[in-house]
């Protein structure tokens, strides 16, 4: 919950939330309706307009949203549909709108996925998203920091920063790019 906190912090007016997950919590609840989120998967709370076949062809006409996010789940879009997500991402932003991208340290993130899938199968959780909806094979635990610059560089992003979390021991990070941004 922490990260939807940071990202709604830096996230501009009018929000494309991407890999949203169980109920669209992010945009309906710290973004106060001012936006819209989409999955691949039918989660709980998800409505018909929610769920989408393909997330690398996105709905949506370009220059549609102030800001995209992809909330600790760029590594969840297979290895093949990354850049091409992230293009769209890029085609939905308004000239000067950002992208921000959050992910955990390496270590943190194999070690969170583990414990969420001990508590769900020995403890009766459902916090294991990944889970409840199967790995891809082409899914990742984790990205690292080149890659996620890289990839954001390639779809057309500039000005690419990356900032940690002052909560969490300082093992989770954001990316923030812009589309034909004009900041120094």
């Amino acid at each position: 919950m922490e990260r939807f906190y940071y990202v709604a912090g830096v996230t501009e007016e009018r929000c494309l939330d991407i890999g949203c997950g169980r109920y669209n919590r992010f945009v309906k609840t710290f973004k106060k309706k001012k936006g819209v989120g989409i999955d691949v998967y039918p989660y709980e709370g998800l409505s018909e307009e929610e769920v989408v076949e393909d997330l690398a062809s996105f709905p949506f006409p370009d220059g549609s949203f102030d800001s995209v996010t992809f909330i600790a789940n760029l590594n969840h879009v297979p290895a093949g549909d990354r850049d091409r997500e992230l293009r769209e991402a890029f085609r939905c932003l308004k000239d000067g709108g950002n992208i921000v991208i959050t992910m955990g340290n390496p270590l943190a993130e194999i070690v969170i996925h583990w414990l969420a899938r001990f508590s769900d199968r020995f403890l009766g959780t459902r916090v294991d998203l990944d889970g409840e909806r199967g790995m891809d094979e082409e899914e990742d635990y984790y990205l690292t920091d080149r890659e996620i610059i890289n990839r954001l560089d390639q779809a057309g992003f500039t000005d690419t920063r990356k900032k940690y979390f002052i909560t969490q021991w300082g093992l989770n990070h954001i990316f923030i790019g812009w589309k034909n941004s004009m900041r120094t």
